[in-house]
């Protein structure tokens, strides 16, 4: 992202960021190795989307998911009192592995059970990640919609939770925009933000980490697509509101 454009006027206007360099090549290899190590120890089916907030359990996720600069990028965005809601993996594989997985058009925010619906996606690369390996796709400015109608996807091989997916009817005529990014480079999408992506056509793994955000204004009115309650931290400023209960700091500084 050149520095010399206003990002604040670009993310308001079409609902994301990318190109945002965050980790050197030499330091997000040694995360890309302590990533290796859990998917060789529990298995290429778990580390396929089975990687839930496990920031509190991993140090080096909790590292990743708090760095300092992540955590500027993000107040920038929603200000400085911020809770971390969750991290998620999402490790796609070549489709001759393990068949044609995708991620259906969706917003975030949909089933998360959020009032105010406000929360932001830094999706952090720990492999490269390009169109071939299926890449991230956005619908720009299409956060703009509010929440839209989410059906069923009628293609196997859908990797969210409960198989959702936003009619493309919602986004015609507007052309989707390919974030391919290299290893330790991120992303940030608005939680309204439609978005997708394609199955996995290379022999490369294509593996990033979704870190979840929410200014502390935010609170969850209900449970969430896996029918649980968020266990927020507060990494930045202070909580006025106390929403969610107290959660420790898994490891400190």
């Amino acid at each position: 992202m050149n520095k010399s454009i206003d990002v604040t006027e670009v993310w308001k206007h079409q609902g994301y960021l990318t190109d945002l360099n965050i980790f050197s090549s030499h330091e997000i290899e040694k995360y890309r190795e302590l990533f290796d190590e859990m998917e060789k120890n529990e298995g290429q089916e778990t580390a396929e989307t089975g990687f839930h907030n496990r920031h509190f359990e991993s140090e080096f996720i909790w590292r990743l998911s708090t760095s300092p600069i992540i955590l500027s990028h993000v107040q920038s965005l929603i200000g400085s009192n911020v809770l971390l809601l969750g991290t998620h993996f999402f490790c796609k594989y070549p489709s001759d592995l393990r068949g044609e997985k995708f991620i259906a058009w969706h917003q975030d925010v949909t089933y998360w059970g959020l009032e105010p619906p406000l929360a932001i996606t830094a999706w952090l690369a720990i492999d490269d990640v390009d169109r071939e390996n299926g890449c991230m796709r956005v619908i720009p400015k299409s956060h703009k919609q509010g929440i839209l109608q989410h059906g069923k996807s009628d293609i196997k091989g859908n990797l969210l939770s409960i198989n959702q997916e936003v009619s493309p009817n919602s986004f015609s005529g507007q052309q989707p925009v390919d974030l391919t990014l290299k290893a330790g480079q991120m992303s940030i999408h608005h939680g309204l933000l439609i978005h997708g992506s394609n199955p996995n056509a290379s022999n490369r793994r294509r593996c990033g980490l979704a870190i979840r955000f929410i200014p502390s204004k935010v609170r969850q009115i209900k449970r969430n697509s896996l029918g649980k309650f968020y266990k927020a931290i507060l990494i930045s400023g202070e909580d006025h509101y106390h929403h969610f209960p107290q959660q420790q700091v898994p490891f400190l500084k």
